[in-house]
């Protein structure tokens, strides 16, 4: 088994619960980001004209400040403006398709025997990435195939069949549990159906300033 190194990002840590209220999120971001920088009260008083009694009520979360204030606090502490709201509970979309569910997608590439299956979709959100998870089935052995060619970056998981798979010059064998994650870039696509009925996920990521990719 190849040695790859462990990505950044651990999909099991646990963040702080986030706060239901504005007022208890600027709070407590308030109150980290001085103490991170080892600045009392009244140090922070000083700073900005505000009294230690309404920097108290503040971080307590017992009065809503203005956005002079803010800016006055965040120019005083050095972070952002937006800092202080990171931690406000906000609603995050989810997307439930049941099995059999899944939106039939029409896309290029898209003809009888070969089928895409839309599993979800999320629009603008704040991770500035879009994911497109489909499940696509194909069915015929003398389907043909242009190779596609879209920014982002694509994984492929195979389910069921076999395929011989292109990526630019080269071409991965396919078989039920075989992953290819590549550069959606470079041109790609079934090269030969090897083992038929074949079914594999197709999972696609790309900044959401971008179009979708044509697939």
């Amino acid at each position: 088994m190849s040695t790859a190194r462990l990505p950044h990002q651990d999909p099991h840590r646990l963040r702080d619960a986030p706060d239901k209220t504005l007022e208890a999120a600027i709070g407590r971001a308030l109150r980290a980001f001085r103490r991170e920088q080892g600045t009392t009260v009244a140090e922070l008083s000083a700073a900005t004209g505000l009294s230690t009694g309404m920097l108290s009520k503040i971080e307590n979360g017992q009065t809503s400040p203005s956005l002079t204030t803010l800016q006055a606090l965040a120019n005083a502490l050095s972070v952002p403006l937006t800092a202080f709201f990171r931690g406000f509970e906000q609603s995050r979309a989810a997307v439930h398709t049941r099995a059999g569910e899944g939106a039939e997608a029409e896309r290029e590439g898209t003809r009888a025997n070969h089928h895409y299956t839309l599993l979800g979709h999320i629009g603008a959100n704040t991770s500035g990435v879009i994911v497109e998870p489909y499940l696509i089935t194909l069915t015929e052995a003398s389907d043909t195939f242009r190779t596609f060619q879209h920014g982002g970056i694509e994984t492929i998981y195979m389910l069921e069949g076999a395929v011989d798979y292109r990526h630019g010059d080269r071409i991965y064998p396919l078989r039920p549990g075989d992953t290819l994650f590549f550069d959606a870039d470079a041109p790609h696509g079934p090269e030969t159906l090897v083992e038929l009925p074949a079914r594999f996920l197709s999972i696609i990521s790309y900044p959401q300033e971008r179009g979708s990719p044509s697939r």
